[in-house]
């Protein structure tokens, strides 16, 4: 399928999409006279367009010319705004979250592709929502796809990515300043990081640092059974008015969990073929909640890397154990993870350090799912972890 396609496809399924809820309602009707003076009444919901431009942070070698002039990239979300002071999105200032569509230029797209992708976001309001001006930080996880791989043949210069496909993830932090009842605009910094984990090779990624700017249309999704004609008078709240953020539920709480992961990872002078190795990841960790926002962690990993063959041909060689400490911030089922740790065996040529880096979904409150990356020599991948955890004690 051509690029132009999947674009016209992507903006299509976006349209639909954000029109679902009108197409579903549209069966009922609204008094304008019962609802008017009920604050906040109504579904609020926003649509978003932003431009991005910014630099490479390149750790290779061969691609020095071809990203010389940096990146340029558009970007479509569509969120939803949550009201319900039960919900997690009051604790958190009234969190906003949604779903994005990504198009971007990062080079010669002969080598390097022309990078989409979709992805969830969340959006955290970090001043008073009333002020004119809103500080917040965002962070959005996805898959990239449309990439142009490494290949011996055909690409030999690509030492960046040696997928099609590629993890999406971005953090922004900016400010939201409102300029009429329903727009506002947008800007901020971001950094944007397409990687695949060392599971195809190379895998020195895409790191991109930029400025951002665009457009926030908020909506009120109920406005059309209220009244749909666009000269009516009739009008509700456009966005929404965010009451005192609710503060977060104290726990002190203290569990044991055991966490398995595993996934395949392919060695550098493999790069270009079909030849990849097993791993595994085990920890036994010990996580204290100060609160529903906020977590540290202590544990022991036991992990086996199975590319260490070449060097290490017996199994038995190719296991390491560590230690580690970290950092969990809660929001809703999800956390975000960032735990640092050392290894207590020899580190077969890792360096002695490494981080985890993840999210985590609570499927239950005893079972939940992670996804992570392990890195070696602090910020560059070991391996893609997909994991399973349980928590068989707490108090």
């Amino acid at each position: 399928m051509h690029n132009t396609s999947i674009w016209q496809l992507s903006v299509y399924l976006f349209v639909i999409f954000s029109s679902l809820s009108t197409i579903q309602a549209q069966r009922d009707t609204i008094s304008f006279e019962e609802v008017k003076d009920i604050k906040d009444y109504g579904r609020f919901r926003y649509m978003e367009v932003r431009g991005h431009t910014g630099y490479h942070l390149y750790s290779g070698e061969l691609l020095d010319d071809v990203i010389s002039n940096g990146y340029g990239a558009l970007e479509f979300r569509y969120g939803w705004q949550s009201k319900d002071p039960d919900k997690w999105p009051s604790r958190y200032n009234y969190a906003t979250y949604g779903v994005g569509y990504y198009s971007g230029f990062v080079g010669n797209p002969e080598i390097l592709g022309k990078p989409n992708a979709v992805f969830g976001f969340v959006n955290f309001p970090l001043t008073n929502t009333s002020r004119r001006n809103v500080l917040e930080i965002g962070i959005a996880l996805g898959l990239t796809y449309n990439l142009e791989p490494y290949d011996p043949e055909s690409n030999p210069e690509n030492d960046a990515i040696g997928s099609p496909l590629a993890a999406y993830f971005n953090l922004n932090f900016g400010a939201a300043y409102k300029m009429t009842r329903e727009l506002d605009l947008v800007y901020g910094i971001d950094f944007t990081h397409f990687s695949n984990g060392r599971i195809t090779t190379p895998n020195f990624g895409f790191n991109m640092y930029g400025l951002n700017l665009g457009l926030r249309y908020h909506y009120n999704a109920d406005q059309k059974l209220v009244d749909n004609d666009v000269y009516t008078n009739e009008l509700l709240q456009a966005r929404f008015e965010s009451p005192k953020s609710t503060k977060s539920i104290k726990l002190r709480e203290s569990s044991i969990e055991i966490y398995l992961a595993g996934g395949t990872v392919q060695n550098e002078e493999d790069k270009g073929t079909y030849k990849r190795y097993g791993v595994f990841s085990g920890a036994l960790d010990y996580r204290f909640k100060f609160n529903s926002m906020h977590a540290v962690v202590a544990g022991f990993d036991y992990f086996w890397d199975g590319s260490l063959e070449a060097e290490y041909p017996e199994t038995k060689d190719q296991y390491l154990t560590g230690l580690h400490v970290g950092y969990d911030f809660m929001f809703g089922r999800f956390a975000i993870r960032l735990h640092g740790g050392a290894y207590l065996t020899d580190d077969k040529g890792k360096t002695p350090s490494y981080l985890r880096a993840g999210f985590r979904y609570d499927i239950t409150d005893w079972f939940f799912a992670q996804i992570a990356v392990k890195t070696q020599k602090i910020s560059r991948a070991d391996w893609v972890e997909f994991g399973i955890g349980f928590t068989p004690f707490k108090w």
